[in-house]
């Protein structure tokens, strides 16, 4: 997979008065052994070194950026001299602290540029490579024209070159007068003592051919390479032989003196990534294309949403059948632009709690990244909970400011009396209606009436009053996001404490993981809650970084839900069982041709192995299980995509992330195929609890080596491959005996079950030292206790076998379809 370098964008100031920031494109695995550094030449931009960035940066640090002028950069009317680009560069090398010595590699007049630093730094580099660098940059005088012409005429040539011509006219204009033409590399090539490759191509006659042949003989030491088949942008079109003449170079030992003859170059490729993790043996299932390792840049989460609003202004990114509209990325930065604006107006400053209370509307997306972008903690509550729970939420948040629904205003009313909030923001549910769905929405339902409170203001006023631009508030990668509630299935819901940089980890993670997914072309079913962690990162944080489409669905209903997939045919619907479960058992489901989905990544809850099988069947895509939980964002683990998938476990753990099971007693690593709790680490891990520094300590542990590891408290195993398989919560198990020695696993009794061919649905809880079965029926069956009970005797060991049967119309679930299992035990007890 070609790396998604616009994923790591950001913007480096290099001069104060005026202002002036470059774009730069940084990545970098875990353990970079070099860093690499590329300029680009007149009239490039960045994105031309996409090749090499997403080669090298398996075991780099590689920095492209755009120069002043050019690409995303800033540009400025200035002068463009060399002096003025080689102060941005020397000022850039500052701002991103690159090692002491480091490699500067160029294109074309990029090479005038790199020549330059090197001679006047030359403790500063390890290597320099120039391709398709002349000694002088001398166009022919039909191409000298243009520059000969006011900058306004330019203007209409612009437009349509801007493709392959990245600067304005007026920088074009400028640094051509300036920089370009007065450059002589006679008076600075000979005084490089760095060790240089010189690249050029067979056909290149942008510039005469002596220019090029000067290059290589005026450094002193230089090698040179000539690409076949191949002009002026050779880093593009051969990109391949570029790379592996760079690699031979980089291995190549550097001269005790300039002028030595340089060692014969070394046909040794760069060492493989797979022997420097000697611990991590699941790294060699990996797909290809996926990293072992993501470059994390330190930026805030609403980078995504910004990047992705620059790339694709006019693609739809929220698509709402419900109400019938629908926001471009342009228009989405936007509103989440306002939203901020209006928080900040309210009094909320950095560190402020927002609490959000609203289905998948398009106002949950807007809120959210609005309250992120006013330096905000947003505090996501499910609006199905009942009231005294998500009173204890705001209570223990400390939340501020509420975003409501309007047909939620008797809770809204309720925290705002009952807990510290201050304000409440309430939405219309139908703001974001089209016209026509607007006053069919007024006939059809009984709105809300628009006598709220005094103290309630409302979310289409605030958005017409507040400015579309951007906030300039500072917000670090280590600043808290979110305030998550567990949710409660085994225990009271704790606030798990995330930072940006874990949410910024846990998306790069998923989206490298989907290794065949397209920038901008993708579409995501999101009816995963996006108050939930899970439908919060798949289906809302991956999709925006992707460019891609969201379909917003508020609830999950089966019929609703094989609609929208027949109409609007998305590629990716993450969920969790449960809502498989129903697509299969849907009535007539075939008719619906949900063959465009092609990647589900299922989780929260245990896949039944008969439930991927059957899903699969139907879509002809892939239903792979992951694993997660609240304290890691959540996604830690999950099956290939296109190798090797292992059906009934929860695959291996995503780039960047370590696993290993442990003992319950001692707590000391376990072997393969050992059953001990699960324990990982990763960028992803929560920052701890709020306002619990005991459970704290107790979930986040550190090892001997000052690891800091997370405690899932599943029990789990690992296989000889590194594949895991959980087993059960560690609450959930019970033992044979009274010495604790044999260990029972609902979730083994579980898998029987789910083979009989009338339950559709089943759950087992211990009772003292005994199973007992909640078992739901397939549609039209009808089973008794000893047919149940006789099937599993057939299957299973006697202590196994559940002694008590509990037919059921439903299990009761959380809101994203996991089964409350304390509930059960609740009512056995």
């Amino acid at each position: 997979m070609q790396v998604d370098v616009e994923l790591y964008r950001s913007d480096v100031r290099v001069q104060d008065k005026p202002p002036v920031a470059l774009s730069v494109i940084e990545i970098a695995p875990e353990q970079p052994k070099r860093t690499m550094l590329f300029i680009h030449g007149f009239g490039g931009q960045a994105s031309q070194w996409t090749r090499q960035l997403s080669h090298f940066s398996r075991e780099a640090r590689v920095i492209a950026y755009d120069l002043r002028g050019h690409g995303q950069s800033d540009k400025p009317n200035s002068q463009y001299t060399m002096e003025e680009i080689q102060h941005d560069l020397e000022t850039l090398v500052a701002r991103l602290r690159l090692p002491e010595r480091f490699i500067l590699l160029s294109h074309s007049f990029g090479g005038a540029i790199a020549a330059q630093y090197a001679a006047n730094h030359p403790e500063r580099l390890e290597r320099l490579v120039l391709i398709g660098t002349a000694s002088e940059f001398r166009l022919n005088r039909w191409a000298q024209l243009p520059f000969k012409l006011p900058a306004a005429w330019l203007a209409p040539l612009w437009r349509v070159a801007r493709r392959t011509l990245s600067a304005p006219p007026h920088v074009a204009k400028t640094l051509y007068h300036n920089a370009l033409t007065a450059w002589n590399g006679a008076t600075v090539f000979p005084k490089i003592q760095t060790l240089t490759l010189v690249v050029t191509g067979y056909r290149d006659r942008l510039f005469p051919t002596a220019a090029f042949e000067d290059v290589p003989a005026l450094i002193p030491g230089a090698q040179q390479i000539k690409v076949p088949v191949s002009a002026h942008m050779v880093m593009i079109e051969r990109a391949e032989a570029v790379n592996r003449a760079i690699e031979r170079f980089l291995v190549e030992p550097t001269a005790s003196q300039v002028g030595q003859p340089a060692a014969r170059i070394s046909a040794r490729p760069m060492s493989s990534t797979r022997g420097r993790y000697p611990t991590r043996p699941w790294l060699r299932f990996y797909d290809e294309g996926v990293p072992y390792t993501v470059s994390l840049p330190e930026r805030p989460l609403f980078r995504f949403l910004e990047r992705a609003a620059r790339r694709f202004p006019l693609k739809t990114a929220v698509r709402f059948p419900l109400g019938g509209a629908n926001l471009t990325y342009r228009r989405l930065e936007r509103h989440a632009n306002r939203c901020a604006t209006a928080l900040r107006k309210l009094g909320v400053q950095r560190g402020d709690r927002v609490m959000i209370l609203l289905p998948n509307v398009p106002q949950a997306v807007i809120a959210f990244y609005g309250a992120l972008k006013a330096g905000a903690v947003v505090v996501a509550c499910n609006p199905l909970f009942d009231q005294e729970e998500l009173l204890r939420q705001a209570r223990d948040s400390g939340a501020r400011v509420l975003i409501s629904l309007d047909r939620l205003r008797s809770v809204a009313a309720y925290l705002a009396a009952e807990g510290q909030i201050e304000r409440v923001i309430e939405t219309r549910t139908d703001d974001y209606f089209s016209p026509w769905r607007k006053a069919l929405y007024a006939v059809r339902f009984r709105p809300v009436s628009n006598e709220a409170p005094e103290t309630f203001l409302l979310w289409g006023n605030l958005m017409r009053e507040t400015s579309p631009q951007r906030t300039e508030i500072t917000v670090e990668p280590h600043d808290l996001a979110v305030i998550q509630y567990t949710g409660g299935t085994t225990s009271k819901p704790k606030g798990v404490m995330l930072t940006h940089a874990n949410l910024v980890a846990n998306t790069l993670q998923t989206r490298h993981w989907l290794s065949d997914m397209r920038d901008g072309k993708e579409s995501f079913l999101c009816v995963l809650p996006f108050s939930h962690i899970y439908g919060m990162t798949t289906a809302m944080h991956v999709p925006i970084a992707l460019g891609a489409t969201l379909i917003l669905l508020p609830t999950f209903e089966v019929n609703q839900v094989l609609k929208a997939i027949k109409r609007y045919r998305p590629s990716a619907f993450p969920g969790v069982p449960a809502m498989y479960v129903a697509i299969n058992n849907a009535p007539n489901v075939r008719r619906y041709n949900i063959s465009s989905v092609k990647f589900c990544i299922s989780g929260a809850a245990p896949l039944p192995v008969e439930v991927a099988e059957e899903f699969e069947k139907l879509t002809k895509g892939r239903l792979i299980e992951g694993y997660g939980l609240t304290e890691a964002a959540p996604v830690t683990h999950a099956n290939p995509f296109k190798g090797q998938r292992r059906v009934g476990t929860i695959g291996v753990p995503l780039p960047n992330t370590e696993a290993r099971i442990t003992d319950l007693q001692t707590g000391e690593d376990l072997p393969p195929g050992e059953v001990g709790e699960l324990l990982v680490r990763g960028p992803q891990v929560m920052a701890g609890y709020w306002n619990l520094p005991q459970a704290t300590l107790e979930t986040l542990t550190t090892d001997g080596a000052g690891m800091t590891w997370l405690r899932t408290g599943d029990l789990a195993r690992m296989d000889d491959d590194g594949y895991f398989e959980i087993v059960n919560r560690r609450q959930e198990i019970w033992y044979a005996d009274e010495a604790m020695r044999n260990p029972i696993f609902p979730r083994e009794i579980e898998e029987v079950l789910y083979e009989h061919p009338k339950i559709k649905e089943v759950v087992v809880v211990p009772i003292g030292r005994t199973p007992k079965a909640f078992i739901v029926l397939r549609e039209g069956e009808t089973a008794s206790v000893e047919e149940v009970i006789a099937y599993c005797r057939a299957r299973m060991e006697e202590a196994m076998v559940p002694a008590l049967i509990e037919f059921r119309q439903d299990l009761p679930k959380s809101f994203v379809g996991k089964v409350l299992r304390r509930l059960l035990v609740d009512q056995v007890e």
